[in-house]
């Protein structure tokens, strides 16, 4: 027998009556989402924009693409684009498969005490700023820093790890290792403590070493975690954080630390040149959107539920 409408609709009231908290909880999420994420999109129409400061963005003159013209005729963009590309990569090379390795191995842990300081020591530099880092980082790898400090004193010379270029970006890859392999581990862990322990015991049984355990048990179990979280870093692949390039970074090896937000800083904003600066910015969040939906498409074709 069909529901009768009339009384759907009363249920549907019902329900809400009686849950009225809930939808009252939602206001604060929904007018912060409002303000702080949906209204300054307007702002991207500056980057069609010649804007001037006093006319505001509606007055302020059409110039279409223009700026998008300038920036994709201009070498130091495409220099900082391929700067921003290759240093990301590294970190998705190098640095991805590290918090999944950590979290697998203090997993097969049985002491908690080592489980519990190995969390703490390596989520701690997640707290700190790049500024912080930057100088740690300077610290130990300057001319007069520790490393050189113990090279000399075996009687090696020194080596340029802030100056030299290819030096300089496996030590910046090193630094984001160092910074977010603990916040990676805490994902990973959390994801491994929801697999099943049972399936790894019948491997056991069956004659499977540990390394074989993991291989073909544990990590098919965190799989979809593990693409949830490739498909995030790949669609982040053009765009980049402005203080670790910019704290990390120096004039003697600018041709391979100056990076898409380091170019919209100085070509942009220190210049006043606010509608450029929103139109490479723009070009960053289009480019990423567009690469997470032809990743996340891969995902699903090759069998993933991915994140949309």
């Amino acid at each position: 027998m069909k529901p009768d409408n009339h009384t759907h609709k009363i249920s549907k009231r019902t329900y809400i009556k009686n849950h009225y908290q809930l939808y009252l909880m939602l206001v604060l999420p929904l007018l912060y989402l409002l303000l702080f994420k949906y209204k300054p999109m307007i702002g991207t129409l500056v980057a069609f924009k010649q804007f001037n400061i006093f006319k505001g963005v509606w007055d302020s003159e059409w110039v279409g693409l223009a700026h998008f013209k300038e920036a994709f005729s201009s070498l130091d963009f495409w220099l900082a684009l391929k700067n921003t590309l290759v240093l990301n990569l590294g970190d998705i090379i190098l640095g991805f498969p590290i918090p999944i390795i950590l979290a697998l191995f203090l997993y097969e842990l049985n002491s908690k005490i080592i489980k519990k300081s190995t969390q703490l020591i390596l989520y701690l530099p997640n707290f700190f700023s790049w500024v912080i880092i930057a100088g740690v980082v300077n610290q130990i790898c300057s001319d007069n820093g520790l490393l050189n400090g113990l090279i000399k004193l075996f009687g090696g010379k020194s080596i340029d790890f802030l100056t030299n270029p290819v030096i300089w970006r496996i030590v910046y890859w090193i630094a984001g290792i160092w910074q977010g392999a603990g916040y990676g581990l805490i994902i990973y862990l959390a994801a491994l403590t929801s697999t099943d322990p049972s399936l790894s015991e019948a491997a056991y049984i069956d004659g499977a070493g540990r390394l074989k355990r993991i291989w073909f048990v544990t990590i098919p179990q965190i799989k979809g975690t593990i693409t949830v979280m490739l498909i995030m870093k790949l669609g982040q692949v053009v765009s980049i954080g402005f203080d670790r390039p910019y704290m990390m970074g120096n004039t003697l090896v600018k041709d391979v630390s100056e990076v898409i937000s380091t170019y919209v800083y100085n070509v942009g904003l220190q210049a006043g040149r606010f509608d450029f600066a929103t139109a490479v910015g723009l070009f960053q969040s289009v480019v990423g959107v567009i690469l997470i939906l032809v990743v996340n498409a891969l995902a699903k074709k090759f069998g993933e539920e991915g994140v949309i």
